[in-house]
């Protein structure tokens, strides 16, 4: 199949601690597409995360990221989006136009990957990810072309099954 089949723009969501980096790279490798985690792309032009929540706040930071995922969407890759990138109803929107990859995670497989890392919002607090997730996981379904569970599974096979899918929905 042709990348012309594959759409320009492949955007992936779920909770922290998904996969989507990893998952996304992968992806972008097997449909031949640049990948972009926006994440990284926010560290890259504005420093690190947890720098900017102490600097601007959260409000800051989501404003940061708004424009950071606008610009990524126009942009014909595998784009890995950060958690809370669905909590904007523009963000929203364009995703509802793109074949939108919806990754979850079990809570328990979670804690050992989110484990000793620099994620703001869960740092101190062992239970955020949980609530955090709650309130964004009708928004995340609200995007979904399509969902796919992190919990098990070698990432190869499950990299392979996404890219199945996103060549047959194109």
């Amino acid at each position: 199949m042709s990348n012309q089949q594959v759409p320009k723009t492949i955007a992936m969501v779920g909770p922290m601690g998904s996969g989507k980096t990893k998952i996304g790279r992968r992806l972008a490798r097997d449909l031949d597409r640049p990948f972009i985690d926006t994440d990284q792309r926010i560290v890259a032009e504005h420093g690190e995360i947890a720098g900017i929540f102490e600097r601007v706040g959260e409000a800051g930071f989501r404003a940061i990221e708004r424009e950071v995922v606008a610009q990524a969407l126009t942009e014909p890759a595998v784009v890995s989006l950060g958690g809370g990138s669905v909590l904007d109803a523009d963000t929203r929107a364009t995703l509802r136009g793109l074949p939108t990859i919806y990754l979850t995670v079990s809570e328990r497989v979670v804690r050992g990957r989110l484990r000793g890392g620099k994620r703001p919002l869960v740092q101190n607090d062992p239970d955020a990810w949980l609530r955090i997730f709650t309130e964004r996981r009708a928004l995340y379904e609200e995007v979904a072309s399509v969902r796919f569970d992190t919990s098990a599974g070698h990432i190869t096979a499950l990299g392979g099954k996404i890219a199945a899918w996103a060549k047959e929905n194109s």
